[in-house]
C-alpha cells in the first residue's frame, strides 16, 4: 500500500510517541471553565464526529441516554450463530464464490456483498456490549482478519473493498479489545490483543489507497493500545505478551532466515508501536524487554 491520504501524510517522517497522560476532574474543569455553551457544544460535536464508534457511542448515552437504553434492548444478538455466519461469510470469500459463479452465492448477494459484511460488523458490535463475549470476539477477529486480507486479494468486485465495507478496523479491533478487558480482566486482554496487533498493525491503514471516507477515521492500533495502558505496570504486562507473541510468531518461519524475514516485513507497520514501547520501558523494570524488539 503506498502512503497517501490524510493518515499515510501525518505519518511522514519520524514516528511521535502516543502520549495517554490524563488530567484529573479539577485540571479538566479548568480547561473547560472560559468556554460559553457555544463552545461546549462545538468541542462536544468534535468529539462525537472524530471519534471512534465506542467514543461516538458513550457521547450519545451522555445526550440521549433514553434513546440508547431502548435501542440496545431491542437488540438481541446471538454470538455462537453469529459466529457461524461470520465464519460461513469468510470461507465463501476466500474460495472466490462472491467472484465467480458459485451456487452458494446469488448473483444478487454477489451485488451486495458490502451491505452483508456492514450487518455482521454491526451485529457483532452489538454481541460484544454483552457479558459472553469470547464468541463475539472470534467473530470480529474473523472480520478484521478478512479486511487485512482484502488489501492484496480480490475476494469480492471492488477497486477498494475496505472502503467499499466502509469498515474501520481501528474502530473495531478498539471495540473487541475493551470487551474483552471488560468481561474477561486485563491479562486476557494483554494476551489476546499482543498477537492481534503484530498480526494487524498497518503504518498506512487497510483500505488499498488510504484516503478516502475510512482513512479519514482510521488511526493506528499503537494508538488504540497505547490509550488502554494507564500505568507502568499494565505497560509492562502487555509488552511482556507482545515480545512473547513476537517471538512466537517469528520462531514459526522456517530456521534464522525465515525469523529475519518475517520480522523485516513487518519492520515498518510496527515502527510507531515500537517507538512507543521504547519511550514508555526505558530506564523502568521492564527495560530489558527493549533488547528483545532490536
Amino acid at each position: 500500500m503506498s502512503p497517501g491520504g490524510t493518515r499515510g501524510s501525518r505519518r511522514v517522517g519520524s514516528v511521535q510517541p502516543v502520549a495517554v497522560d490524563r488530567l484529573n476532574r479539577d485540571e479538566f474543569y479548568a480547561r473547560l471553565a472560559p468556554l460559553d455553551e457555544a463552545g461546549l457544544r462545538k468541542a462536544l460535536w468534535t468529539l462525537y464526529w472524530r471519534g471512534s464508534a465506542p467514543v461516538r457511542e458513550r457521547v450519545l448515552a451522555i445526550v440521549d441516554p433514553q434513546s440508547v437504553a431502548v435501542e440496545a434492548r431491542a437488540v438481541v444478538v446471538d454470538a455462537e450463530a453469529l459466529l457461524a455466519e461470520v465464519g460461513e461469510f469468510a470461507a465463501l470469500a476466500r474460495h472466490g464464490s462472491y467472484m465467480a459463479g458459485d451456487r452458494r452465492v446469488s448473483p444478487k448477494e454477489r451485488t451486495r456483498w458490502r451491505f452483508t459484511f456492514q450487518r455482521l460488523v454491526k451485529s457483532t458490535t452489538r454481541a460484544l456490549e454483552g457479558r459472553d463475549v469470547e464468541a463475539a470476539a472470534s467473530a470480529m477477529a474473523m472480520l478484521i482478519d478478512l479486511a487485512c486480507e482484502l488489501e492484496s486479494f480480490d475476494y469480492f468486485r471492488s477497486d477498494d473493498p475496505v472502503e467499499a465495507a466502509r469498515f474501520v478496523v481501528s474502530d473495531a479491533a478498539a471495540v473487541m479489545w475493551s470487551a474483552i478487558r471488560r468481561e474477561q480482566g486485563f491479562g486476557a486482554f494483554c494476551e489476546r490483543a499482543a498477537g492481534e496487533l503484530l498480526r494487524w498493525e498497518s503504518r498506512w491503514g487497510w483500505t488499498r489507497r488510504s484516503d478516502g471516507w475510512v482513512a479519514s477515521r482510521e488511526t493506528t492500533l499503537a494508538e488504540v493500545v497505547a490509550g488502554m495502558l494507564s500505568t507502568p505496570d499494565a505497560w509492562g504486562l502487555f509488552a511482556v505478551h507482545y515480545v512473547q507473541a513476537r517471538d512466537s510468531a517469528g520462531a514459526h518461519g522456517r530456521g534464522t532466515s525465515g525469523v529475519r524475514r518475517y520480522r523485516l516485513a513487518r519492520a515498518e507497520d510496527l515502527a510507531e508501536w515500537h517507538a512507543v514501547l521504547r519511550e514508555r520501558l526505558a530506564h523502568g523494570e521492564y527495560e530489558h524487554l527493549l533488547e528483545r524488539l532490536s
